[in-house]
């Protein structure tokens, strides 16, 4: 039955590539025994409820390789059609290119750029452990599953597998199971042009278990996979030997990669499959074998059910704290647990945002989360919590070591899971290092709350490769990611707040130096992402000063220093640009008149701030457009032109004052 069903696969796939003349077929082919025998016999699921809180996990890291999946997923019953099938990677199908949380039942994370399933899956098993340590009792395990992860070479090869294998091994993550289609071949050619490690030992070193099969044998298929269960103190890596485009006339040629087979090959690679030439053919027998399968699976998910309602009898505290963590509720009057900062102190924003995500996080068990190996600068380290190691898992301190792509993929894992609330932190200037899980992240629309401390020139003597220059302006170009700047203590508690209500990732941007807590910053301004803090106490303003973060008191500084010379200016905070571009003009004309020439002060890239003048009476950007220098700050300040000085100087200059 399994080889029926891997053929089955094989023809469906083939068909679905072939209608939309684009798509990847090799990798669906050649890995459809490894999917016959884990949808039919391994996983636990019940595509009739797709959302069940215990089923297992299964990734596709391989994304390239969807049709893969849609042809598994319709096959065993979720909701999706035959007709989504042949709508494959047309608009607004159920059947994207490359799988997509939220579009398709089944489908656990938005996979395609390489590597990133695996650091998901990583996340998915650890938020497993980490649930169950929290919620399971003695004969009562309502978190006890599995995280399957199909992985090619080319997910092998990018940098993140390694980072987040690493830690996995370390972690000890017996529930983690992830199968290497390894079938030799990439977009290039043969994977001997540039990869020839020895990947079990590679994954030995990490301390995972390895098997070796061939991934064309259900039976070896279905051994490593009941082995890989039975080992619960190490991850496990199945290293399936396979053909890529196998049973057509392409197999093991990387032409069958990333292009339809062609009509002729597809007829021939069904005759060599005995399947007839009908197209999206499934054998009733198929149909019958996995209607039975959905009865068992329903029968497994209603003992769960059984065993979830005797837990929640017996523990109805618990259960109260389940339904809140799962629907992602927050407490009420959260706002009232923030630290309240009075002007005239000072802290940098780094600071503020440890006391509170300390005070937050004592409201909040779920809350979650650590650093790059920076927690000691971040100040991201929840006192009294536990931290998570291979011995335990009942705590709250996560420690990444030196892996920023890793932790931003291993974050989305967590957050997708469910049941957590999670953060991690490191310098800003190492945002790039985990761009790409950031943007999925948005793309996923997945609340992971970013934390970039030492956010400009003002890091000082670490020089040019610390001092953060076209960092926040490129995070602000993600769409679906808010970018939030705080210019003092009282607006980073907002800022924390904020991100906690919202429904997609926040990257805080916050300072090493310390800033002073500002009068006429008001918590209703800050959700609106720009408002007026100060205004002049008589008549209209000469200029409006626009800022944000540390910049924001140089602004204010700036302005009490213009006004000894006789001229007014108004002060606007700029904590989220794009929360500010969602106000109606109405409002943003009231704090950004057309009247008024605006002067925008930012230690960063100038680019994106020109769209504020645009809407203004013109002025200019204060900016740093050129990477920093090592020295004392306080003397980059004045090199870079950032003092109160320098810049009347230049306002006098422009506006002939």
């Amino acid at each position: 039955m399994m080889k029926k069903i891997a053929n089955t696969v094989r023809g469906l796939a083939a068909d679905m590539v072939e209608k939309a003349k684009s798509g990847h077929p090799g990798m669906p082919l050649g890995a459809a025994e490894i999917g016959a025998v884990l949808f039919s016999e391994h996983l636990k699921h019940d595509p009739a409820q797709p959302a069940w809180p215990d089923r297992d996990r299964f990734v596709l890291s391989a994304g390239h390789g969807s049709a893969f999946t849609y042809s598994l997923l319709h096959l065993t019953g979720y909701n999706l059609g035959l007709d989504e099938l042949k709508r494959f990677r047309q608009l607004d199908s159920k059947t994207p290119g490359h799988p997509e949380f939220g579009v398709t039942d089944g489908v656990e994370t938005t996979t395609g750029p390489l590597g990133q399933g695996i650091g998901n899956a990583v996340g998915m098993a650890l938020a497993e452990r980490i649930l169950a340590a929290r919620f399971n009792k003695p004969g009562l395990e309502i978190v006890n599953h599995y995280t399957y992860v199909i992985a090619g070479d080319g997910c092998l090869m990018e940098g993140v597998s390694s980072e987040a294998s690493s830690l996995a091994g370390y972690l000890g993550l017996g529930k983690l199971i992830m199968i290497y289609d390894d079938n030799d071949i990439s977009i290039e050619g043969s994977t001997d042009l540039a990869f020839k490690e020895d990947v079990a030992q590679r994954y030995q070193a990490y301390g995972w278990q390895v098997l070796e099969i061939d991934g064309h044998d259900p039976g070896q298929i279905q051994k490593a996979l009941t082995n890989a269960k039975a080992e619960t103190k190490r991850p496990t890596l199945i290293i399936a030997k396979t053909a890529i485009a196998k049973g057509s006339p392409l197999e093991g040629n990387s032409e069958s990669h990333g292009a339809p087979l062609g009509k002729d090959n597809v007829a021939k690679l069904k005759r060599n499959l005995g399947l007839p030439e009908q197209e999206f053919y499934i054998p009733a027998e198929i149909t019958g074998f996995f209607s039975e399968k959905r009865l068992l699976w329903q029968q497994a998910h209603g003992e769960w059910i059984a065993m979830f309602q005797s837990w929640s009898e017996q523990f109805p505290d618990l259960r109260r704290e389940w339904d809140r963590v799962m629907k992602q509720e927050l407490p009420p009057n959260l706002e009232t647990f923030l630290p309240q900062f009075q002007p005239g102190a000072t802290t940098a924003t780094r600071e503020a945002s440890g006391a509170i995500l300390n005070n937050l996080a004592a409201r909040l068990p779920e809350l979650l989360g650590g650093s790059a190996d920076l927690a000691p600068s971040t100040k991201t380290y929840l006192k009294g919590c536990a931290d998570i190691t291979v011995c335990n898992f009942d705590g709250r301190n996560l420690h990444f070591g030196i892996r920023e792509h890793a932790m931003g993929s291993i974050l989305n894992g967590i957050s997708l899971h469910g049941g957590f609330r999670v953060y991690g932190s490191t310098f800003l200037v190492f945002s790039d290092y985990m761009r790409p899980p950031i943007r999925l992240s948005a793309l996923m629309r997945q609340p992971v709350i970013y934390i970039f401390t030492h956010d400009s020139f003002w890091v000082g003597e670490d020089g040019p490769t610390h001092q953060p220059v076209e960092h926040i302006e490129t995070l602000r170009l993600i769409p679906d990611l808010w970018v939030i700047r705080p210019g003092d203590a009282n607006e980073t508690a907002w800022a924390w707040l904020f991100a906690l209500n919202a429904n997609k990732p926040c990257a805080l941007i916050l300072t090493r130096q310390k800033l002073p807590v500002l009068n006429g910053t008001t918590s209703t301004g800050f959700q609106r992402g720009g408002y007026i803090i100060r205004n002049p106490e008589s008549g209209t303003p000469d200029v409006v000063f626009v800022a944000s973060g540390s910049e924001l008191p140089l602004a204010l500084d700036t302005a009490d220093l213009l006004l000894k010379e006789g001229k007014k200016a108004r002060i606007v905070s700029m904590p989220c640009r794009e929360l500010f571009w969602q106000q109606d003009a109405g409002y943003r004309e009231q704090i950004i008149d057309k009247q008024t020439p605006v002067v925008i002060i930012e230690a960063g890239t100038s680019a994106g701030w020109y769209r504020i003048l645009a809407e203004s009476a013109g002025g200019f950007i204060v900016s740093l457009d050129q990477f920093g220098k090592s020295a004392p700050a306080e003397e980059l300040a004045g090199v870079f032109g950032f003092t109160p000085e320098a810049i009347i100087q230049k306002v006098k200059s422009r506006f002939g004052w």
